[in-house]
Formats: structure tokens, C-alpha cells, sequence
């Protein structure tokens, strides 16, 4: 998105939701989640990993970032995702999570203070694959995205076998029909029986995206298990994000996520030899395209295009710390914003200037 000068903003609402909470509204709309509980103290993870009584249980930190299972503790601890057969060792692991510091690749360099764990039942997954829904400027409206290959960044999978990910444009005032669902769930790989029952928790899905008004569900992994049965890891709710800073609005452009990289569709020349254009606002959320190859083409863009206004980047999503240091070394005029007030209001400054 492109903005030059900005204008009037309504009050933000702007929340992300930890994975037990995403578990626990996925659950109230009948979507197949495995059983867990919560904890805060490391008395409460073992009691809860007794109650459970399960085979193998997985202790989680609860954090907003990914990376989580490669991540280290300040306290020593290797991993924010355990494994064990051992409900007894849960307390003692939990005990090294809660009150340090989870540090992963999308963490400030000193991490995240975990303050709660999810003590869960660990299921045997033998296929993982990936689906979201999402809002499309593209498409004017929602779009579910899935791959066949799941559990891992999906990132990779789109820059390296594009033709893995399967989008269905979603009509709001029919939402998700049959046969699309039925399509996505083939697309996952699901089979016979398993496809019906992909389908209707893909439907369900669509349901609490729109109750919870929602601009982004995803589900990683969307599994089976080798019993058949479906069962799914985690989403993520973030709600429109509205903003106002001062002057008006030149020129609005709206690009699709997987064209942003190119430098011809980032900053093409005709918007800033556009009469009045003083400053340009570009407000990126990466969702599954990597934010270090936005930026990457944003300083592409720049030289090649001899840039002679202010430009203003606000960037969101995978890598985005890679990405503002990329910006920052760059060594161009570009200055750049931790949210979207943030950016509408420096580059107000920038035209007053």
C-alpha cells in the first residue's frame, strides 16, 4: 500500500491472540483441536500434565512469535516446545520457562518473558499440511490459502514450489461453498472420508473468521493422524487497523502481497510524478511473503528510480527485523515505522518539513 500525505484516522484495534486462546475460540466453533491446558506457575504445568493423562504431552511457551521450537532461554533452557512421555518432568521443564526469556529468529534480540505455558496432548501427526484465511486487497475481500505441505515456513514452500499453494477467492455473500471446500481439502491431499471431514472444519474455520472478525486465520499444521482423524495447531486473529494522522490523501495503491518484491510494481515512476505526491507511505504486512525480500526490492526500487520525496516503511511479518535492517543500512533516505501510527504521522512530519 501506498500512502502520500495521510489523513484522518478512527481509534486502533489491533490483537494478536496467543495459541491458547486461538485453541480455545477454535473450540467453541467445533473446529477439532487436541486436549491442553494452561498454566502459570510450574506447579499448575504439572498438575495439568497429570490430569491429562496421556501418552506423550507437549509443554509449549506461549509467546507472540514464531520460531518457538529452535528458540533459547535466558535461562539456559534449549527450546520453547518439549516432548515427553513423563508427565513428572513437565513441572521442572515449565519452571525453566516461565519468568525467563523465549529468544527466537522473530524476537527482539533479548526475547520475549514468558508468562504462560500450554500443557497439551501430544498427537501422532503423520501428515501436516497448511491453511489460512485471509483478506485479499487482490480479491476484494476473503481468500483461503492452503498447501499440502505444512508444519514448516511456508515461505519456503512458496518461493521454492509455488505450485503447492492453492488459493479459492471466497464470495462474501455466499462464503465458503461445498465445492470449495471440498476442492481446498483435495488440494490438501486429504482422501475419501478425510476430505468431507477437511471440508466441514475449513467451513468452520470461515465461520469464526467472521464471528471474531478476523483478517487473518491460519491454521499450521491443518494434520491427520494415522487414525483419520483431523486436528489442527493454532491461528492467528488480527483485526482491521485503522489511522489517522493529518493532510490528505494524493494516491492509494493497493499491490498483491506476491507481486511486492518487484521493484516495477513496488515504486513505479508514474505515482511519484504524480502532481502534489510530497510523500509516500508504504504499510506492508508480509503474511506468508518473507518481509527481508520486500525490502530488498523497496531499495531496489529507490535507486533505480532516483527517489526525491520522503518515503516512510512500516513493515509486519517474517523476518520483518532482517528486513528494517536491510532498510537501515541501505544508506537511502528511508525512514521506518514501528506501526501504522507511527508511520502516518512521520510522514506528515516529513512534508512539513
Amino acid at each position: 500500500q501506498f500512502y502520500s500525505h495521510c489523513t484522518w484516522l478512527n481509534p486502533r484495534r489491533w490483537l494478536n491472540l496467543q495459541e491458547y486462546q486461538s485453541k480455545k475460540l477454535m473450540q467453541e466453533h467445533g473446529v477439532a483441536v487436541q486436549r491442553f491446558y494452561v498454566a502459570d506457575t510450574a506447579s499448575d504445568a504439572l498438575d495439568a500434565a497429570k490430569k491429562l493423562n496421556a501418552k506423550e504431552i507437549v509443554l509449549k511457551a506461549q509467546i507472540l512469535a514464531g520460531g518457538r521450537g529452535k528458540g533459547v532461554f535466558d535461562s539456559g533452557l534449549k527450546g520453547g516446545v518439549h516432548l515427553t512421555k513423563d508427565p513428572a518432568v513437565v513441572g521442572d521443564l515449565a519452571s525453566k520457562m516461565l519468568g525467563f526469556n523465549l529468544i527466537t529468529k522473530q524476537t527482539p534480540k533479548d526475547g520475549v518473558k514468558v508468562k504462560t505455558v500450554m500443557v497439551a496432548e501430544a498427537l501422532d501427526i503423520s501428515r501436516e499440511t497448511y491453511f489460512a484465511i485471509l483478506m485479499d486487497r487482490a480479491c476484494n475481500g476473503p481468500v483461503m490459502v492452503g498447501s499440502p505441505q505444512g508444519g514448516m515456513d511456508i515461505e519456503e514452500v512458496a518461493a521454492s514450489t509455488p505450485e503447492l499453494i492453492f488459493k479459492e477467492a471466497i464470495d462474501i455473500f455466499e462464503g465458503v461453498r461445498d465445492d470449495q471446500a471440498l476442492r481446498m481439502a483435495a488440494n490438501l491431499g486429504f482422501k475419501e472420508s478425510l476430505q468431507r471431514q477437511a471440508a466441514d472444519q475449513i467451513k468452520k474455520l470461515y465461520d469464526l473468521f467472521l464471528k471474531v472478525d478476523a483478517t487473518q486465520v491460519e491454521v499450521n499444521p491443518l494434520g491427520e493422524t494415522p487414525q483419520g482423524q483431523g486436528t489442527v495447531g493454532f491461528i492467528k486473529k488480527k483485526v482491521f487497523v485503522y489511522i489517522v494522522s493529518g493532510g490528505k490523501w494524493s494516491n492509494y495503491i493497493n499491490l498483491p502481497g506476491f507481486d511486492m518484491s518487484k521493484s516495477e510494481h513496488l515504486l513505479n515512476g508514474s505515482l511519484v510524478r504524480l502532481n502534489g505526491v510530497e510523500a509516500i507511505l508504504v504499510n506492508i504486512f508480509g503474511g506468508i511473503v518473507n518481509c527481508a525480500i520486500i525490502a530488498n526490492g523497496i531499495t531496489k526500487a529507490c535507486r533505480e528510480l532516483e527517489l526525491k520525496v520522503p518515503l516512510v516503511v512500516r513493515l509486519e511479518g517474517t523476518n520483518v527485523h532482517e528486513a528494517k535492517s536491510i532498510l537501515s543500512e541501505s544508506g537511502l533516505p528511508i525512514m521506518a515505522a514501528d506501526n501504522l501510527d507511527d508511520a502516518a504521522r512521520k510522514a506528515v512530519a516529513a512534508i512539513k518539513k
